[in-house]
């Protein structure tokens, strides 16, 4: 695969850093909320995460019945500017970074002083589970003769099908064996940003389940590789006609 390229025309309209965790006994959601506090500068807008439940009792049609409940589980912070959220949840902590995206080094540095701030209120036993997700939007010009002009990665339409794609929605889950991790990779055609334009989002997500200490780094060496890996995976889906328009 072909290493990492500078864009000036930058496709990445979200880029997020995920970890999970298993809570310790001193996680409890106010500690969530005394978070904000210390960011209250940076991140001045604070919103409840509710998660909702439903359950399903069988039985006939007449005496089956549906439940659902709803839990206070965490907090969204927001920056002034709306670009930067900070999810800070009982089971793991989220940062995104919306467009437009700026670099790496920005995102994970801003990142790891969230995650210090959150480890020292949830105290959490261990990470189990790790992510890296970038989401790109690439608007293609019309008129096109074929996706492959523009994408290496693609369904494959049987010769005795016509060939002329209007939409579509693919997943593909690749193991990453020699870093231990699994990428869900997912192409999907999108609402035009403009009459002579076909956009596509490529959403590349990189995860990788693990069981490292609570208040360790190894988890931030795996989001290392996994910065390399995402850049990797990007340029092999694409074409270099992509890598024009992206210039």
């Amino acid at each position: 695969m072909q290493s990492s390229k500078y864009y000036k025309k930058s496709s990445i309209t979200e880029a997020l850093i995920d970890i999970r965790i298993d809570a310790s006994s001193e996680a409890e959601i106010p500690n969530l909320k005394n978070i904000q506090q210390s960011i209250l500068l940076q991140y001045p807008v604070g919103e409840e995460i509710i998660e909702i439940q439903g359950q399903f009792e069988g039985g006939s049609n007449i005496t089956a019945t549906a439940t659902a409940s709803q839990a206070l589980v965490g907090y969204r912070f927001i920056s002034h500017d709306m670009k930067q959220i900070f999810q800070a949840r009982l089971n793991g902590f989220t940062f995104s970074r919306l467009a437009p995206y700026e670099r790496w080094e920005n995102l994970q540095n801003e990142a790891q002083r969230l995650w210090d701030i959150y480890r020292a209120a949830i105290k959490p036993k261990n990470v189990n589970r790790v992510a890296v997700r970038y989401i790109n939007k690439l608007d293609l010009p019309l008129p096109m003769n074929d996706f492959k002009d523009y994408l290496r990665t693609l369904p494959e339409v049987s010769p005795d099908l016509p060939q002329g794609l209007s939409d579509f929605f693919m997943q593909l889950q690749i193991p990453q064996g020699d870093i231990g991790g699994m990428l869900l990779l997912n192409e999907v055609i999108i609402p035009p940003s403009g009459d002579d334009l076909v956009s596509m989002v490529l959403d590349i997500d990189l995860f990788c389940n693990v069981n490292f200490p609570g208040d360790g780094i190894a988890h931030w060496d795996l989001l290392e590789k996994f910065r390399v890996r995402k850049n990797e995976i990007f340029e092999a889906c694409i074409t270099d006609k992509t890598r024009e328009l992206l210039k």
